[in-house]
């Protein structure tokens, strides 16, 4: 029996961005469980010690860094400091994000101001963050990257016009990464997770509100982070070698509508 959610990572380097709380966390953890060296960038430094310290109970070993993906000389900073001496860039996740909110707004209603801020955190920061990893990646002719999307991703939904556009913008990001530097040995996928328990997902959202967005999700309940770092992972290992340009849900079926 299967164990493990992946092959190990004995002698990578990881970089995963988010990686303070929820997804890129265990993520994060995962990876280093799993052998690889990882650096992990995220806004506050309480965040990622406490990842970091998770990292070292599980035996594991890594880094960590303060970064604002939406800022490029902060995620250029983080990202030659993933690489380390020798620009060695193995994996990496790019889960930093923030969310669309539950202030649900039609489209000529919806605030300019949350838009950019979305738009600058979720599309343009993964945009930033591939940017430079692709850099470390392709004089190796090697690296798997693996962006964490949501159901937005795929579907539309009313009244949240900013994540939609970023998610469906990370789609295109990640499909065209794909064709840009498949023959050079990297492959470029994102995971377009559901419902998540995490700190991003509960944050000032009321019981009802939560409630009808689980109902939304065929299989009757709210995923866990781990769940989407064993797909996550599992995108980054050899056992998907065969698997680029793709955007695959791990959503309780809520795409599945």
């Amino acid at each position: 029996m299967i164990k493990e959610p992946a092959d190990r990572f004995d002698g990578l380097r990881a970089f995963v961005t988010g990686g303070g709380s929820g997804i890129g966390q265990d993520t994060a953890v995962t990876l280093a469980r799993l052998g690889a060296y990882v650096t992990v960038a995220g806004r506050t430094q309480r965040s990622l010690d406490e990842t970091l310290e998770a990292i070292r109970a599980t035996g594991g070993q890594g880094q960590t860094v303060i970064c604002d993906v939406s800022d490029e000389n902060s995620i250029a900073r983080a990202s030659a400091a993933a690489g380390g001496e020798d620009g060695q860039l193995d994996i990496a996740v790019n889960s930093a994000g923030v969310s669309g909110g539950d202030t649900l707004q039609p489209l000529a209603d919806y605030d300019t101001a949350q838009f950019d801020r979305i738009i600058a955190v979720d599309l343009r920061g993964s945009f930033l963050s591939m940017k430079y990893e692709l850099a470390l990646m392709a004089p190796r002719g090697s690296g798997a990257i693996v962006n964490v999307g949501s159901g937005t991703s795929l579907v539309g939904v009313p009244g949240f016009a900013g994540y939609v556009a970023a998610k469906h913008g990370l789609a295109g990001l990640t499909k065209t990464a794909a064709l840009d530097y498949g023959a050079m040995g990297i492959r470029v996928n994102t995971v377009a997770a559901g419902l998540v328990e995490t700190p991003l997902v509960a944050t000032g959202r009321s019981p009802e509100v939560m409630a009808a967005r689980i109902a939304q999700h065929p299989i009757g309940r709210i995923g866990q982070p781990q769940e989407i770092a064993d797909a996550i992972v599992w995108l980054c290992s050899a056992r998907s070698s065969f698997v680029t340009g793709a955007v695959i849900p791990v959503d309780g079926g809520y795409t599945a509508h």
